[in-house]
């Protein structure tokens, strides 16, 4: 009887090829590493993940332990509450609305939320992209757009922008690539790894090829919206010609600080395809975690002086490891226009690899490889830490690449 079961072990040990085939995230990856060094008693310092240092603003720690109080513990609407829907559309038109009268306004009806931004992109490549369908990505990207693409089963046309071009899709390139089997484009701005920002002049020559390809998804990504400096970092909503296609993609992680609570949302007017999503969800996750619901309400409904504030803190840290990474040979970099990210190309030096691995190794600093976002002559830096740990991780930079 024994035997019978033997044989079947190796079964048990077996891993599908949908999983052995994505990739790990190189940020997290990195971030545990520096993690499991620090725990050795080894000071490192992190500069690889995308996470504000500031604690949540109190009105929303509050607003959460309200919510337990008051019994917010039980499973909830599929979609996300009502109140927040609401409030999320609401915070869409507010912002978007004030400089563009004909943007697209969004109820709550056209919303769904979902944990974390992430997931709601992961939800809506799977509502709409079956095996073969292809997906224009501008590289460099975020991490997980490719691996999510490929777990839907679509192909990933990647198409590498430029340093020249500030890392922008060009309307050139894009039509160079789009074909009859293209399903959806993916564009995020402001940008992750890079901090460009897409003016409006940019992204209305992408909307001008794309009405030759009306059946083509447009996702938006814009969850660093908030943090775009010199320059407005405009929503594509403001195209009212995408309305049957848009999907924006948002959440509370960055401008509130709010990343372990797992908020986040997409909005679209296709009433079909948040229908799908929706159904997807219901199979997934039932919902959104209740108590972090109301606190992300409260986010949107209440002050938004933290959001001012947090961002002034970014453009100082901004200005800050800009001036000390132009002191370090062979560091070649365009100033970020948004998100928290300097993105240096470092092919002088080596590989994004190498870099990313000696100064691991030698300077005790933890950045991210290039490679993992599809432009392996960079690398990536997080300025979402302390002004004197950016200090610190520079000085180490610089003297462990001179």
């Amino acid at each position: 009887m024994w035997e019978i079961f033997t044989n079947f072990a190796p079964c048990m040990d077996r891993i599908s090829d949908r999983v052995k085939n994505i990739a790990a995230s190189q940020s997290l990856v990195m971030a545990a590493r520096a993690k499991q060094m620090q725990a050795q008693g080894i000071d490192v310092i992190s500069m690889s993940l995308g996470e504000p240092d500031f604690d949540t603003p109190a009105h929303i720690r509050l607003a959460a332990q309200e919510a337990i109080a008051n019994h917010w513990s039980h499973y909830g609407p599929v979609a996300g509450i009502p109140s927040l829907r609401e409030a999320i559309a609401q915070a869409q038109n507010r912002v978007v609305g004030v400089r563009h009268s004909s943007a697209i306004a969004f109820t709550g009806e056209d919303v769904m939320v979902s944990v974390g931004a992430k997931m709601a992109i992961y939800n809506a490549i799977q509502a709409v992209i079956n095996p073969s369908d292809e997906v224009i990505i501008p590289m460099p990207s975020w991490v997980s757009y490719t691996e999510m693409v490929k777990l839907a089963g679509g192909v990933v046309v990647p198409v590498q922008t430029t340093f020249e071009d500030n890392y922008c899709l060009t309307a050139e390139q894009l039509r160079n690539v789009l074909t009859p089997r293209t399903r959806m484009i993916i564009l995020c701005s402001p940008n992750n790894p890079t901090g460009s920002v897409y003016s409006k002049t940019q992204l209305a020559d992408l909307v001008t090829v794309l009405r030759d390809f009306p059946d083509v998804y447009v996702l938006s990504d814009e969850i660093y919206s908030c943090l775009s400096y010199e320059i407005e970092a405009p929503s594509l909503a403001i195209f009212p010609e995408l309305e049957d296609r848009l999907i924006v993609v948002n959440g509370v992680s960055k401008a509130y600080a709010m990343t372990g609570y797992r908020i986040g949302w997409l909005l679209s007017k296709n009433k079909d395809f948040v229908a799908a999503c929706i159904r997807l969800q219901g199979q997934q996750i039932t919902c959104a975690t209740m108590m972090a619901q109301k606190a992300a309400e409260a986010a949107l409904t209440g002050s938004q002086e933290c959001v001012v504030q947090m961002k002034e803190v970014f453009a100082q840290r901004r200005e800050l490891i800009c001036r000390l990474a132009s002191e370090i040979p062979g560091f070649r970099f365009n100033k970020p226009q948004g998100a928290f990210y300097l993105f240096p190309d470092v092919r002088a030096i080596g590989s994004g690899d190498e870099v990313a691995q000696r100064l691991l190794d030698q300077a005790h600093v933890a950045v991210v490889s290039g490679s993992a976002f599809g432009c392996p002559s960079c690398i990536r830096l997080s300025y979402a830490i302390s002004t004197e740990e950016i200090e610190e991780a520079m000085r180490r930079i610089r003297n462990c690449l001179n």
